[in-house]
């Protein structure tokens, strides 16, 4: 409906065109910190997983209501006369899906985010060892 590039992700340009239409346009650092706050993966855009976590906020009460994502919570509908009832029917199995799946969701987020902070700390640890490895090559000429 939004992704109009057909990327699977909603881009910059197509969240400032979609906030727009919803009558809640907001600033380029706006739509900015918008994509941010949600984008795990951190490629500038947001993915169908990342946009069901603008929702889970919302639901959860961690989303202020007044700032991007929380107008895009509230504001989001779903067109039947613009994505005709299989879009509809597809939206809203997508939102009882993550409703219903709340907890195992959080559980992968968590797992996710574990294994990134796991990833990191092994780079760091690779780093750290081939400086000294490095050290025993006459570290300073």
């Amino acid at each position: 409906m939004y992704n109009e590039s057909g990327s699977g992700t909603i881009s910059l340009a197509e969240l400032k065109a979609m906030m727009e239409k919803l009558q809640a346009p907001q600033t380029h650092l706006g739509l900015k910190a918008m994509i941010k706050e949600v984008d795990e993966d951190d490629d500038g855009a947001i993915s169908f997983r990342e946009f069901l976590i603008i929702f889970r906020k919302a639901a959860a009460g961690e989303l202020d209501l007044e700032s991007g994502l929380g107008q895009l919570a509230t504001l989001t509908e779903v067109d039947v006369d613009e994505v005709g009832v299989g879009g509809a029917k597809t939206f809203f199995e997508a939102k009882i899906a993550e409703v219903s799946k709340g907890s195992k969701f959080a559980d992968e987020i968590r797992e996710e985010q574990e294994e990134r902070r796991q990833e990191e700390e092994e780079k760091r640890n690779r780093q750290q060892q081939f400086r000294e490895r490095a050290a025993l090559f006459g570290g300073g000429s």
